[in-house]
């Protein structure tokens, strides 16, 4: 991702320089290189600068503006994001994440820690790609209510659900998802529906200020689904579809992430592939959706690209 995000920046020069950023990498860290740094700038064909041990002694010798950060997603506990992005936050970085883990697991710490710094803590790129979700809430619908929302989030599941339509078999269909770079070698957080709980909680924490917690969403995955079933659900107009969904009641906040059979009148029956949607309830809109049709990695990078010029725009770095 980190590397797809740096050729972004460069491909990207001549307009970032038009709004008057210019930027630099200092610190590149990863479990093959280490922490490497130089605050005069890093190349990153030749990484051979100074190193560190720790992320905090890392950030000082790179002399950080902005954090990207990208480790994997830990449902179970988010480490050690949570300790990277508090570590560059107290430092007096921006931080920048693609990582969902921090928000589900301590949003509303960091969230305050970044405001007591006057930094930014950003994470556009946690769902749905780069697609503008949590700016549109906070820059574009000022006073919005949000009361609920459903969609489909998860890119494994959809090409899984739409190979076997296609006549697959469940294994084969996997296979081809890992073949294509959307499935991890171990697709249990995508098939098991945890990939798509995080998700919901993030979007619930951040967008409707409920402090929902991963077990109070009803879950459950595709792994038990047979190509035989889908592509009979397929052929009776109502194909299977993993969708997230989650709404304010009276009763207090309801959500859950199961496979629904959703009838071909649906915007969400015709999305396939890697695409996603998501359509939001509110006060003022019965129904705004966004749909994001086949997105690659460079979609994710740009949602982080797009966080760094809010960042340093806003702060004048």
């Amino acid at each position: 991702m980190n590397r797809t995000l740096a050729q972004l920046l460069e491909k990207k020069k001549s307009q970032l320089h038009e709004r008057g950023i210019e930027w630099r990498i200092t610190g590149v860290a990863s479990r093959r290189l280490g922490w490497i740094y130089d605050p005069n700038g890093l190349d990153l064909e030749r990484l051979s600068k100074a190193t560190s041990s720790n992320v905090r002694e890392w950030l000082r010798g790179a002399k950080a503006d902005v954090l990207f950060e990208s480790t994997s997603l830990d449902p179970s506990g988010a480490q050690p994001a949570i300790d990277h992005i508090r570590a560059a936050l107290e430092s007096g970085a921006h931080a920048i994440t693609a990582n969902k883990g921090p928000i589900v697991h301590a949003y509303e710490d960091l969230r305050d820690l970044a405001e007591k710094q006057g930094r930014w803590f950003l994470f556009e790129s946690t769902v749905m790609d780069g697609a503008p979700i949590f700016s549109m809430f906070r820059e574009g619908l000022p006073t919005i209510q949000l009361k609920g929302f459903h969609g489909i989030l998860n890119s494994t599941t959809n090409v899984i659900l739409s190979g076997m339509e296609d006549g697959l078999s469940f294994e084969q269909s996997l296979k081809r998802a890992q073949d294509i770079g959307i499935a991890e070698t171990d697709a249990s957080h995508d098939i098991d529906g945890w990939d798509a709980a995080v998700k919901t909680a993030v979007l619930v924490r951040v967008l409707m200020g409920e402090r929902l917690q991963l077990e109070q969403i009803e879950r459950i995955g595709i792994r038990d689904f047979s190509a035989e079933k889908v592509r009979a659900a397929r052929a009776a107009g109502t194909p299977y579809k993993l969708v997230c969904r989650a709404r304010i009641t009276e009763c207090g906040l309801t959500a859950r992430v199961h496979p629904e059979q959703v009838p071909l009148s649906d915007p969400m029956a015709s999305v396939s592939g890697t695409s996603s949607i998501i359509s939001f309830e509110t006060d003022i809109f019965p129904s705004l959706v966004i749909t994001e049709n086949n997105p690659g990695l460079e979609a994710t990078a740009y949602g982080m690209l797009t966080d760094f010029v809010r960042a340093v725009g806003a702060t004048g770095l």
